[in-house]
């Protein structure tokens, strides 16, 4: 996830007044039940795609947790897959046929059925979406990468209705990890009608900066979601979101707040991510297209520099996961041997000595990257690299990358999922992910070897592998992992919980008596 899954933007919106006077109406609204209310989050700014087929940003996967379902739906806690609108499934002795059963009493919120019908059309429409990041993900579908390459027709692809409650999915090789990535909100149940909705809640209003969603009436489990609806307002002012946060006017605050000013210090939840921030080569110019020029800068690099204001610094791409095999991360530094590597470079590809190397550095408008693009420059000007930067805003960035012609970029990427698969789908040469244009067949086919694997041990091998060549390549140089900071008060909201994904399913949401009271915390 989520993609950029999932890369949080900041622009200055000034949204107090609506969140203020939100909260006055609720409260006499709810004058009989004062936990029967909208729950109220602030969130970042930016402006909401909510096109669960092209979105790609973390919050907009958190607000889709709430809007859409798909055949699985993520564990709170343990990401594990659990049956949402699958009633049930079944594979094939080859492992290559999945058959799932749908449940029969799920709906959109404009009460028209979900079936197995609508499934194959959502994931057609998706692999026929331009600009849908995540399409490529069911490539494992026989078909489904010949269709989106256009290559193929929509009738080859392996997704078969057999009747109103069952689907049948044909696979090119077998894909243990189908469920995981069938949770992704890309792959929910859409309908044609974009104002219904699959999920526990629907959208009542959006203006900039002011997203409604109310409780979906038609969902399956509606009696299990004990909230009306979901206000969120996206706000940077961090001095005011903590005081509504500590007057009770605001329930979440996903990042934007100071701490040091909040009065519950029990409130505040700091938790490591399944993310990376990293830097990458696009394989477009020379020489930067060559990995012995790229490995050479990488060589000069002072890491200890450029991950000095990291929390939890990354060496590889892959945060570590249990039963993970160890991958040898990019940390050496040697600017004696940067300039050798740097000259061997030349040599070979009959670049004389002391001609001037251009690279451009695409960055956003953030300081800490302006940072790391002067401390490049200085660490590659030896090496005759005469570094230029191009920024542009934040909104614009990732959508620009892959018709920039620049040579880095700087990228966020929380994974998707809970498998390495998820970061190295990226680097896949045919992935819609690919925007770094990295191509390379060894490296494909560890991808695919993982595939088919018995278990996670030996998916696990492979995909380590894969990474290593990835890094050994000189494509990519990790800087840090995502460190999330959360502002809720679990002693007066339920359901909600910490895990790697930063994701949290809103249907599980509910408000409670607080136990203790704070002192200072005002409440009508």
């Amino acid at each position: 996830m989520a993609v950029t899954k999932f890369f949080k933007t900041a622009l200055l919106v000034c949204a107090a007044a609506a969140l203020s006077s939100f909260s006055f109406a609720q409260e006499s609204e709810s004058e009989e039940n004062p936990l029967y209310r909208n729950f109220v989050i602030i969130d970042i700014p930016h402006t909401y795609d909510l096109n669960p087929h092209t979105a790609a940003y973390v919050s907009e996967a958190q607000i889709f947790t709430a809007l859409y379902e798909g055949l699985f739906s993520y564990h709170p806690v343990t990401l594990e897959p659990i049956p949402a609108i699958c009633e049930s499934y079944k594979i094939s002795r080859d492992k290559k046929r999945w058959t799932f059963t749908l449940r029969k009493d799920a709906k959109f919120s404009d009460g028209i059925a979900i079936t197995a019908q609508t499934f194959r059309d959502s994931w057609i429409k998706l692999l026929s979406e331009h600009g849908a990041p995540f399409a490529s993900m069911l490539d494992c579908i026989t078909g489904a990468k010949e269709f989106r390459m256009g290559t193929g027709t929509a009738e080859e692809v392996r997704i078969e209705v057999r009747d109103d409650f069952t689907l049948v999915v044909r696979l090119d090789e077998p894909a243990a990890h189908l469920p995981k990535l069938l949770c992704h909100h890309a792959f929910a149940a859409v309908s044609p009608d974009k104002d219904a909705f699959s999920g526990a809640f629907s959208i009542s209003s959006y203006t900039p900066g002011n997203l409604v969603l109310a409780k979906n009436e038609n969902y399956h489990s509606a009696g299990e979601v004990k909230i009306p609806g979901i206000t969120i307002i996206q706000s940077d002012d961090t001095t005011e979101n903590s005081y509504l946060f500590n007057t009770g006017r605001a329930d979440w605050i996903s990042g934007n707040a100071e701490s040091a000013q909040i009065i519950n210090p029990n409130s505040i939840h700091v938790s490591a991510e399944f993310g990376t921030t990293y830097l990458f080569f696009k394989i477009k110019n020379s020489p930067w297209d060559k990995p012995e020029f790229r490995n050479a800068l990488l060589e000069a690099i002072p890491y200890d520099k450029l991950r000095a204001k990291a929390s939890v610094k990354a060496t590889t791409l892959v945060y570590p996961l249990s039963g993970y095999p160890e991958v040898k991360g990019i940390d050496d530094y040697d600017p004696v041997d940067a300039a050798e590597l740097m000259k061997d470079a030349r040599a070979k590809y009959g670049i004389e000595a002391g001609e001037k190397i251009p690279l451009v550095f695409a960055i956003t408008p953030d300081d800490y990257v302006k940072e790391w693009a002067e401390l490049l420059k200085a660490a590659w000007e030896p090496l005759g690299v005469e570094l230029t930067v191009q920024t542009t805003s934040f909104e614009r960035y990732n959508p620009s990358i892959a018709t920039w012609n620049a040579d880095l970029f700087t990228y966020s990427w929380i994974g998707d999922f809970a498998d390495p698969l998820a970061f190295l789908e990226l680097f896949r040469g045919d992935s819609t992910l690919n925007v770094a244009n990295y191509k390379n067949p060894d490296y494909d086919a560890l991808l695919s070897k993982s595939a088919t694997a018995e278990d996670s041990t030996e998916q696990y091998k492979y995909l380590s592998r894969a990474e290593q060549l990835l890094l050994d390549d000189g494509m990519l140089i990790p800087v840090l992992h995502a460190v999330s900071v959360q502002y809720i008060d679990l002693n007066s909201v339920g359901g909600w919980q910490t895990n790697a994904l930063d994701l949290h399913p809103l249907k599980y949401i509910y408000l409670k008596q607080a136990q203790t009271r704070l002192p200072n915390l005002v409440r009508k």
